[in-house]
């Protein structure tokens, strides 16, 4: 029987007209980064912060190259498509050395379990969700023991060039590694991917990373069935948890996508009781109509605590025991009945988050993770490393996107980890001054007590390519 993962697999990648040859990219610089002057001397060899862009060019042969690629952090969709765009790139050149697959992440790294990747395995993950290809791991690479075994490990394979793919916490992985290896007279290169689908890696040069879209989708549908449900029963108050420990990107998109009644950011940085307060408000001036949908960003409660508690070798305070849907909904049940409120409160707490990690990727996120697994190929192929693989303009169709890559050391900024001062990069958070959150603005006072919210469905991959090829709402240079 024909499955929609058959036919997603029969899917072909739009991509920028410059990748159709990518013999023939040449690299040019276009901007030179301002480096922290607390991060420089974490990283003498590679603190040039050049920034390059792909250019059409005179074809030129590389020789042969062998590289390894892995998975790092929490799956994304698209992360398979990276791999595939990796994999094409060397064949369509006929590099002659096999694409290395570590197996389980940045450990797989450290004790050398990897894998030769073939043609019929790379065919049956292409358009297809989740990372289990490789799996993945969440390791960091931080001890001298450590770097040594990964330095055995690259040596003993002979590779030219490493590939990694993953968040912000990986991609100052890779910048570590590429320093380390330049110090020990290694040549490989190293060269970052930008995946998380919490939307928080972004640089002038990665408007957002790949995964989002889809995992905003998905998470949008449950939200506007949700919302209908709520609709059709007329009852019940929803609190949405979305993913977004630090930033409530995917919040924002889900919240200009369904329109709920009541869209809490992170970012906004209002106190606690206030919160609470203003959601008590709100539940009275529903007596009548006792139903709604609240969408809460992961990162709420993380958000209040003071900036320098203590956090994780990932830059995490530990919530993860904390049910923060929950735990909105008990203090407002306790401000409800210090205001002696004899109205109708049943609250239902849900939390959508390892739901959209491995969906099938959109039309977007196929393309665009495709498109980034060439230019990634590429990068090593010439030779560059501590560099972040980007594509650009992305508001545009992928004919038209730019390729080139981000210096990676300009991106790090000192933070505190696990009671050290660490170079790491800095996640990015919504910006209360852009478009999309000032259209929240715009419209959250209607959208308190209205009965009108927007389901947007599944993701569609065939029908009018408006909705089959829509891109992030984020990515919208103009939003209405």
């Amino acid at each position: 029987m024909l499955t929609l993962s058959d036919l997603r697999r029969r899917y072909q990648p739009k991509i920028p007209s410059l990748l159709q040859d990518p013999a023939s990219i040449v690299l040019e610089k276009i901007d030179t980064l301002t480096i922290d002057t607390q991060v420089e001397p974490y990283f003498p060899l590679t603190k040039n912060g050049v920034a390059l862009e792909g250019k059409k060019g005179s074809s030129q042969i590389y020789p042969p190259t062998k590289i390894g690629v892995f998975f790092s952090g929490g799956p994304a969709p698209g992360g398979h498509n990276v791999v595939a765009g990796i994999f094409d790139t060397l064949c369509r050149l006929r590099n002659i050395d096999p694409l290395i697959g570590f197996q389980g992440g940045p450990a797989a790294l450290v004790s050398g379990v990897y894998r030769e990747l073939k043609a019929a395995e790379i065919d049956h993950y292409r358009n297809q969700g989740g990372f289990d290809l490789l799996g993945s791991g969440r390791t960091k690479i931080e001890t001298p023991d450590q770097f040594q075994a990964v330095l055995n490990t690259v040596k003993k394979l002979h590779l030219d060039g490493l590939i990694i793919v993953g968040g912000d916490d990986s991609n100052t992985n890779a910048a570590h590694l590429a320093e380390y290896f330049l110090k020990q007279n290694v040549s490989i290169s190293v060269i970052g991917v930008p995946k998380t689908i919490d939307g928080d890696l972004q640089n002038p040069y990665v408007p957002v990373s790949f995964g989002f879209d889809t995992a905003a989708k998905i998470y949008s549908e449950m939200v506007g069935n949700l919302a209908h449900d709520t609709l059709s029963s007329l009852k019940y108050f929803h609190f949405v948890k979305l993913m977004g420990r630090s930033a409530s990107h995917l919040t924002l998109e889900c919240a200009l996508r369904t329109r709920p009644n009541v869209t809490l950011i992170s970012e906004e940085k209002k106190p606690y009781q206030r919160i609470i307060q203003e959601l008590a408000d709100w539940v009275e001036s529903r007596e009548k109509n006792p139903y709604g949908i609240v969408l809460i960003p992961e990162g709420l409660l993380e958000s209040m605590l003071d900036k320098t508690q203590e956090k994780d070798s990932h830059g995490n305070v530990n919530l993860s025991i904390v049910n923060t849907e929950n735990f909105v909904i008990e203090a407002l049940k306790k401000e409800l009945a210090k205001r002696h409120f004899k109205g109708k409160f049943e609250p239902i707490g849900h939390f959508y988050g390892y739901e959209g990690r491995c969906g099938h990727p959109t039309n977007f996120d196929s393309n665009y993770s495709y498109a980034l697994g060439i230019v990634a190929a590429v990068l090593v192929l010439q030779r560059r490393t501590a560099l972040m693989a980007y594509v650009g303009k992305l508001h545009k169709s992928p004919e038209e996107w730019t390729i080139g890559g981000a210096p990676l050391v300009p991106l790090l900024k000192i933070e505190q980890r696990q009671g050290a001062l660490k170079p790491v990069i800095e996640k990015a958070l919504v910006d209360l001054q852009g478009t999309p959150y000032r259209l929240l603005q715009k419209y959250r006072p209607a959208w308190l007590h209205h009965l009108n919210y927007e389901n947007p469905g599944p993701i569609q991959f065939e029908g009018d390519a408006k909705i089959t090829d829509s891109i992030p709402l984020l990515l919208h240079p103009r939003l209405e």
